[in-house]
């Protein structure tokens, strides 16, 4: 099934969806570190992306008049500044907003289905209008702007032809949902938006995917069975922080049938410490200690036997005190490049290109590659049942 990749960043999401099953025909990224990082993965010919067709340009600037053949899906994730809780907040009238590249894809391409994910800020009550804004050109992307409307007065026209009738049967069904990574098995309690969409005609019945892990089924094998410590060899800690996870572990009535989230512990259980065990940790790919870790309020790492706090990117590298892990004895470090392609659930073998600054960077903008193939195969096995109801 044909693909096309927009704001393709480090891959993250685009391995995602090459490990569902989508060929892409084109993989757009600007910026030239994301394009080095990809292009030294496929010299070495590593899957899925080893014959991606990179693009490095403007996706303002691409003509999709040269593709052919019926496309499956559009995906990407949009540059997210405009709207991340750790930006500026500009929303609309940022000029990094990319969401009308991505709405003019899915218009000229005319896609069985697409895939778009963004920051969760995209959500909050003072984005909420541009938000439906978003939801209504993708669900009628045929109904364009005119060259002097104002995007309020484009939304009017959209919502009137959302209720006047005409909107009974849009051009895509649009479904929208804020998506906790550490629910499905990423060791990281990461909080996106992922917007899907299925062209109408086609008929599809689709939801999200289920959550397969939960945060009550960590507090139970922590605080209530103990097997969580006893797999581990370890002690379990007696601080006020684990006797308030135990407190909540108390109110749990049965064991929860999802599996427990994983921890930073379980996701770099085989990865010398690269502040330690220098010489070892050399025998992995972007696997070396960074100084200068330090702890101040509100930024005091992600402890070592919970999934890891979001990581970061920041606007001008990563930002003081973010992307750090916190030993079980209180000790701080910074997560090493493959720790942290661990906790975004890259393959071991895929090398990041560029300093540690600049490969955080890389990494705080990825979609978790676990995450991307959940959801990208979920709309591949619907299409895909759709294509052979129709043979």
């Amino acid at each position: 099934m044909q693909a096309v990749e927009l704001f393709t960043g480090a891959g993250g999401l685009g391995i995602g969806i090459s490990q569902a099953g989508f060929e892409p025909v084109a993989v757009i990224e600007r910026d030239r570190y994301c394009c080095d990082t990809i292009r030294e993965n496929q010299e070495r010919r590593l899957a899925p992306l080893a014959d991606w067709p990179l693009v490095q340009g403007d996706v303002r600037d691409f003509d999709y008049g040269g593709i052919s053949g019926e496309m499956e899906l559009v995906s990407g994730g949009p540059p997210c500044q405009p709207f991340s809780l750790g930006g500026k907040h500009k929303g609309y009238l940022d000029k990094r907003d990319m969401f009308p590249e991505a709405i003019r894809a899915v218009r000229e391409l005319m896609p069985r289905a697409f895939l778009f994910e963004n920051v969760k800020g995209l959500t909050r009550p003072s984005f909420g209008n541009y938000f439906e804004y978003m939801r209504l050109q993708l669900a009628y992307p045929e109904l364009e702007s005119e060259s002097d409307e104002e995007w309020t007065d484009h939304l009017a026209r959209l919502e009137r032809h959302h209720t006047d009738g005409r909107g009974n049967n849009p051009t895509y069904r649009v479904v929208t949902r804020v998506l906790n990574a550490a629910d499905y098995g990423v060791p990281q309690r990461r909080e996106r938006v992922f917007i899907v969409g299925f062209r109408s005609d086609l008929g599809i019945d689709w939801g999200f995917p289920s959550p397969t892990h939960s945060k009550e089924a960590l507090l139970w094998e922590q605080w209530r069975s103990g097997e969580y410590w006893e797999s581990k060899g370890v002690k379990k800690p007696n601080n006020e922080t684990s006797a308030r996870a135990e407190k909540s572990a108390l109110r749990l009535n049965e064991q929860p049938r999802a599996k427990p989230w994983r921890t930073v512990r379980e996701a770099l259980a085989d990865l010398p410490d690269p502040e330690l065990e220098r010489e070892a940790s050399k025998c992995f790919l972007n696997h070396r200690f960074q100084p200068g870790a330090r702890s101040y309020p509100g930024h005091t790492g992600s402890p070592y036997d919970e999934p890891a706090k979001t990581l970061k990117a920041g606007d001008h590298g990563v930002p003081g005190g973010e992307n750090m892990l916190r030993r079980a004895d209180g000790s701080l470090r910074y997560f090493s490049i493959r720790e942290s392609a661990r906790l975004q659930t890259f393959p071991d073998d895929y090398l990041f290109h560029g300093t540690w600054t600049e490969s955080m960077r890389q990494l705080g903008n990825a979609v978790p590659v676990a995450l991307a193939g959940m959801v990208a195969k979920s709309i591949y096995v619907q299409l895909e049942s759709k294509a052979n109801d129709n043979e």
